[in-house]
């Protein structure tokens, strides 16, 4: 059995470049340390192909030898062979052959769903148009000739999923939905389950969370029904990993530690091996959404992950397994800085990886490991040694060209865009700009001719870092546009990365945005930014906004829309502070649709430090005096005498902040000017952007307010005492049915009266925190913890209810996360999430009868005719500045409006 092999010359090509990159290395002597840049051999990549479609699309007219088998059911076999181990151009090749076969001998069933097979293996390489062309034909033959039902749901599952790849959830639902009708007549337990979970990934790329999770946790149920068997254990490992994507990770472990119990039992060691892959996966992706958390924790989930990864490497019996664990395991080492565990990482991986068969699992190896190289060699301690760093580069090339050569051959040309892109970044990394634009430029023809956005926008981004460093301003601008454009389009794919390339939303999403306003808002001395450029750069910050709430979620939740300050409030400016490297950009938007800015130069490690400053002085015990000296430093970087006086002359009644960096955790209200706090001269709001602004003023007739919440202990959480006088003050200012309290406070109770009413504002004065980590971001009931999903679950549960959507959530009592500097980002994720227009919370939690003054206050101004929500919150404030015993700003400054002010 043999197959032939890609053209001769390209293969010679790529063993040449490895042969060359060993040889130029030694003799040119590479310098090891990463501060300095040293040229890589041009060889290594000089003969790289141009890229094509019609090259990338060769591989699936690779020629079976005449030493090949006739016998259809062996072909299928070694085709199978070949999928299973990524090699899918191989297998289609190989499929096709016994598909004509069947097709000779009048067999349409076996032809059918031989085609299936091909359909799977094209999907995989990014050949939609082949994939369609093959499972409508085998769609076809179901219908029309052969009445197959089980057969013909099978190959709509398939067709779903090729659907879902390209994008088009929309259609991918409607087949599948199509397919999961026959299941239920047909009585297929097992398809049944299969195809709801393919539909709730459906349901998460349109939007439909609630009821993908209903339709998660009916698999769940079905599964528990079933005896342990094989079908069951790949069911519950296909639900985890659904369930990590999801951001659902406590959910998603215990998922996999049930399939985990399963294969024990059925003694499936190699099965078992991947659950704890799986499982050291979900304890990398909590790491991941953490990303400032408490770095005790942090520590234990890394200990967590790494145990998971060395049990998978020790007992699985597949090559490929062990190396993805120790491969992922070296990556948690890295960041905990473990040297020693690194020196005996990177000899055992390099040569395990040497003897690996070509695959696309071994090719994303390769590349995944180059990685880890690159960040070893750029910011590795001098702990590792020169002996451990001298040969990486030589090291890094040579991966990444044998990763070319074998995706290549493999006529795969998602893994080959993979291998050629690092490859580019190795050279931009050493300051050879010209070779590392042409291959990622060949990166990029690849990634594009296979509408492989989720690649393309990498080389897209590449492309505009090396621009910048040839100074060719304009074309990187345009080509960080593209990269914006490319994230926008694929928002929610985003989410279910491959796991096997290295991806962080910190490291590989959020610069790019800043990167690119850096480049918008970089200006000769003397010269004005142009307004096209202010308006680019605000655009840009807003879209950064969305895209990190998404990664928040897990999913892409947001839609934007377009909005001009005008058109919802004539006084009102909005203020993006930008925070840079070395300065920090502010752009105002004003109401005449104008856009202004300032710059002040100040490194982000000084503004983080003067930020911290601020923050530590906001204790109760500080002198007002100190608070008042720090923050008049910000106050002067922000807005300072130049901002004022243009508030002045347009009137400007209300500032909306944008925030970014460290000073989202910073109350705006404690602003000083050397006279004044900001809020008491402005209405103060937060908002994640425009774009997520629905400007429509509270209606204050029947106003209906549900109110709920703790005044006991529980859970472990401190007495509330005086929140039984809160809610009474509240109730007798508004119309609200009997507030729940204590032990009626649970989720049950709240949904059954949110559910009966139009209730237009939702008091929650309870315990509750706000985190980075959506499962850290929680309110406290009697019973349970609220996460930030459940939540916006359990107040949307009248969605049908539209035309009277919830004005304002409030929650008191609630604080940020202790030592997370992102904390902010779960009470705008709530704020989001929960449906409502707007929310006002505390950042850090107040004492309770200070709240207390603060809210029955707050509800009589926002009850008065002519008073938005944020002039009813600077009132309230006002009114405990005014009053001796909350003086401090400690009891006023923490209370927040995020969203609609008006």
């Amino acid at each position: 059995m043999s197959y032939s092999k890609p053209k001769s010359s390209r293969l010679l090509r790529y063993l040449i470049m490895g042969f060359c990159a060993a040889i130029l290395v030694i003799l040119l002597g590479w310098n090891v340390q990463p501060s300095q840049t040293q040229n890589i051999p041009k060889d290594i990549t000089k003969n790289i192909p141009k890229p094509s479609r019609q090259d990338s699309l060769n591989a699936s007219g690779i020629s079976i030898s005449q030493s090949f088998p006739s016998n259809p059911v062996a072909i299928v076999d070694i085709g199978k062979q070949y999928f299973q181990s990524g090699q899918y151009a191989q297998a289609i090749a190989t499929w096709q052959q016994a598909a004509d076969i069947y097709a000779k001998q009048g067999d349409r069933l076996n032809q059918a769903i031989v085609c299936q097979n091909i359909a799977l293996a094209h999907q995989q390489l990014g050949h939609w148009q082949e994939a369609e062309k093959s499972i409508v034909l085998s769609l076809e033959i179901f219908q029309s000739h052969l009445p197959q039902p089980k057969l013909l749901a099978q190959a709509l599952n398939i067709r779903g999923s090729i659907q879902i790849s390209q994008g088009k959830a929309q259609e991918a639902l409607a087949t599948w939905q199509k397919a999961a009708v026959i299941y239920e007549q047909i009585g297929d337990k097992e398809g049944a389950i299969r195809n709801k979970i393919n539909q709730s990934q459906a349901m998460r790329s349109l939007g439909l969370y609630p009821k993908a999770k209903d339709l998660l946790k009916q698999v769940q149920l079905a599964l528990q029904e079933m005896p342990a068997s094989s079908l069951k254990l790949s069911s519950l490992i296909e639900l985890g990993d659904t369930l990590r994507l999801n951001g659902d990770f406590a959910e998603a472990v215990t998922i996999l530690k049930e399939s985990l119990a399963i294969a024990q039992k059925l003694n499936d060691t190699p099965t078992i091996a991947e659950i704890f892959l799986g499982l050291g996966n979900v304890n990398s992706s909590q790491l991941e959404a953490a990303s400032a958390g408490d770095s005790r924790e942090r520590q234990q989930k890394s200990t967590e992950a790494i145990a998971y990864y060395q049990q998978a490497a020790q007992i699985t019996t597949r090559p490929i397994t062990q190396v993805k664990a120790q491969i992922n395991q070296l990556r948690l080492e890295m960041e905990l800085k473990q040297f020693e565990a690194i020196k005996r990482l990177l000899p055992t991986i390099q040569a395990q990886l040497q003897d690996l068969p070509p695959s696309r699992a071994s090719v994303y190896a390769r590349v995944g490991f180059a990685q880890d190289l690159m960040k070893l060699n750029s910011g590795a301690s001098d702990r590792l040694g020169s002996d451990l760093l001298g040969s990486d580069r030589q090291i890094i090339a040579q991966l990444l060209a044998k990763a070319a050569q074998q995706s290549q051959e493999m006529g795969d040309p998602r893994a080959e865009s993979y291998a050629i892109g690092y490859l580019g970044e190795l050279y931009e990394r050493s300051q050879q700009l010209t070779e590392a634009q042409e291959l990622t430029e060949k990166a990029l023809i690849l990634a594009q001719n296979h509408n492989a956005a989720d690649i393309a926008y990498r080389w897209q981004w590449q492309l505009g870092r090396i621009f910048k460093a040839q100074g060719k301003q304009s074309q990187a601008i345009a080509a960080y546009n593209e990269t914006v454009s490319t994230l926008t389009s694929i928002r929610g794919d985003l989410v279910s990365s491959n796991a096997d390339i290295q991806f962080s939303f910190r490291d590989g999403v959020e610069p790019i945005y800043l990167q690119l306003v850096d480049l918008l808002m970089t200006h000769e001395k003397g010269q004005a930014l142009s307004q096209e450029n202010l308006i680019a750069a605000r655009k840009a910050i807003e879209s950064l906004q969305i895209a990190e709430l998404d990664n928040f979620f897990k999913e892409a939740c947001l839609k934007g829309l377009s909005t001009q300050v005008d058109e919802v409030d004539s006084h009102a400016a909005v203020i993006y502070p930008i925070v840079l490297p070395d300065r920090v950009e502010v752009i105002v938007s004003l109401p005449d649709r104008s856009l202004i800015h300032r710059t002040t130069t100040i490194s982000q490690d000084s503004l983080n430090r003067l930020l911290s400053e601020l923050w530590r002085s906001l204790r109760r015990t500080s002198l007002e005096t100190d608070i008042q000296t720090s923050s008049e430093k910000v106050y002067n970087i922000l807005i300072g005498k130049e901002f004022e006086a243009i508030f002045t002359t347009h009137k400007i009644q209300t500032l909306v902040f944008v925030l970014d960096g460290a000073l989202r955790n910073l109350p705006m209200a404690v602003l000083y000017d050397g006279r004044q706090y900001l809020m008491e001269k402005y209405n103060l709001a937060l908002t994640p952007g425009l774009q997520l602004l629905d400007p429509h003023p509270l209606k204050r007739q029947q106003l209906e307010v549900f109110i709920g919440g703790l005044s006991k202990g529980t859970q472990n959480f401190s007495a509330l005492p005086n929140v039984e006088r809160e809610i009474q003050q509240i109730a007798s200012i508004v119309s609200a049915p009997t507030p729940l309290l204590n032990e009626t406070f649970i989720s049950e109770s709240i949904k059954t009266q949110i559910s009966k009413n139009s209730f237009r504002v939702v008091h929650l004065a309870t315990h509750g925190e706000f985190s980075s980590d959506a499962e850290k971001t929680f309110i406290l009931t009697w019973n349970n913890r609220l996460g930030v999903k459940q939540l916006g679950d359990l107040l949307q549960t009248r969605d049908q209810d539209q035309l009277n959507p919830i004005e304002l959530l409030v929650l008191s009592a609630c604080k940020t996360a202790k030592g997370d500097n992102r904390a902010t980002l779960g009470l705008a994720g709530l704020a989001v999430r929960s449906g409502a227009r707007s929310t006002l919370a505390s950042l850090w939690s107040v004492e309770d009868s200070a709240t207390a003054t603060f809210m029955e206050k707050f509800y009589q101004e926002l009850m008065l005719l002519g008073t938005t929500k944020a002039n009813a919150l600077r009132k309230a404030q006002i009114g405990l500045l005014n009053n001796p015993q909350f003086t401090h700003p400690f009891y006023w400054a923490p209370f927040v409006l995020v969203g609609n002010w008006l």
